[in-house]
């Protein structure tokens, strides 16, 4: 198989999932609406099942209703004629996936959800199978050629599948006005985690931040920065108010014999950049980066009262790149 030939299978495989795609989110309509609502006003949590490829995307599909805000698990049909069936709950939403619709171990799963009166959202292509005709809302995939060449390995019917519960998920997030700080409490570690962290989560605070008044003396200025070691001090009025900053460069710039003789008013930068504690961290990354300085006083609100330091040094330690 010559190079050519390799490129055209792939890119004519791709073709035919993009136009399943294009397919399916052309006949969304009232059925994937009354799914959204149904989820969305349910008590309990949202059971996914699937066998075979359609189990594997099923699983994908509870983690990422379960990391977006709405509690799922995935089952297994065959375990759940073995016991597992006492994980579904009366309050719960199942949400089963077959291409066919006439998957035979979903049977027992669809019997117990009738007898428990627990609601099924299928996906399926069957739009008269066993499994639509017994769900409460059934999403119906468009009938589209799989990009396997012999038609036979589920490619395209999965792509749309799994496209299909990240609408759900997506939409269910908007709908619950979802937010960043949430998604953070989900995804605390890893990378994910790292980028969603506030400056409130690093910053330095308290008894650490190096502050002397405007009316202190240079001397008063060379100790605090060198006590607290963040290279920088801020200078704040009679209120606590911060009205300028200086930095070990602003020392280097006036050093001279006269230097220690003025007041920390003569030598700050006036009006300096700050951030506020509810911003990201990667916010603040790339605002030093921006303004080319190593550290930025923190603001709780519009008082100009400091209330933390954040150095781009705590940034590397916790891995914000």
């Amino acid at each position: 198989m010559k190079n050519m030939q390799i490129l055209e299978t792939a890119r004519k495989a791709l073709l035919i999932e993009a136009n399943g795609l294009n397919a399916l989110s052309a006949c969304l309509g009232d059925s994937f609406v009354q799914a959204v609502t149904l989820l969305f006003e349910t008590n309990g949590r949202v059971i996914v099942s699937g066998m075979g490829k359609s189990g594997h995307i099923a699983r994908k599909i509870a983690a990422t209703l379960s990391s977006t805000g709405t509690p799922s698990l995935f089952l297994h049909p065959s375990e759940a004629s073995h016991g597992d069936l006492g994980m579904v709950c009366k309050d719960d939403v199942l949400v089963m996936l077959s291409y066919s619709g006439e998957t035979e171990e979903l049977l027992n799963l669809i019997r117990y959800a009738h007898h428990q009166s627990v609601s099924i959202i299928s996906i399926t292509a069957g739009g008269k199978s066993a499994l639509a005709l017994s769900s409460k809302v059934a999403l119906i995939l468009p009938k589209i050629e799989e990009a396997c060449p012999m038609g036979l390995a589920p490619t395209t019917s999965t792509t749309m599948m799994l496209a299909l519960g990240d609408a759900l998920a997506v939409t269910l997030l908007a709908r619950k006005g979802f937010t960043a700080g949430d998604f953070k409490v989900f995804h605390p570690g890893g990378n994910l985690g790292r980028q969603l962290l506030h400056v409130r989560d690093l910053m330095h605070k308290d008894g650490s931040l190096p502050l002397v008044s405007k009316d202190a003396s240079m001397e008063d200025v060379v100790m605090e920065m060198t006590a607290k070691s963040f290279g920088s001090v801020g200078i704040v009025d009679k209120a606590g108010k911060l009205v300028g900053v200086i930095t070990d460069g602003d020392l280097r710039r006036h050093m001279s014999p006269q230097l220690l003789s003025h007041k920390a008013v003569d030598i700050m930068t006036a009006s300096p950049a700050t951030i506020t504690s509810d911003q990201m961290t990667l916010e603040a990354l790339e605002f030093m980066r921006e303004m080319k300085i190593t550290s930025l006083f923190v603001m709780e609100d519009a008082s100009q009262v400091p209330v933390g330091i954040l150095h781009i040094h705590d940034l590397l330690r916790a891995k914000i790149l």
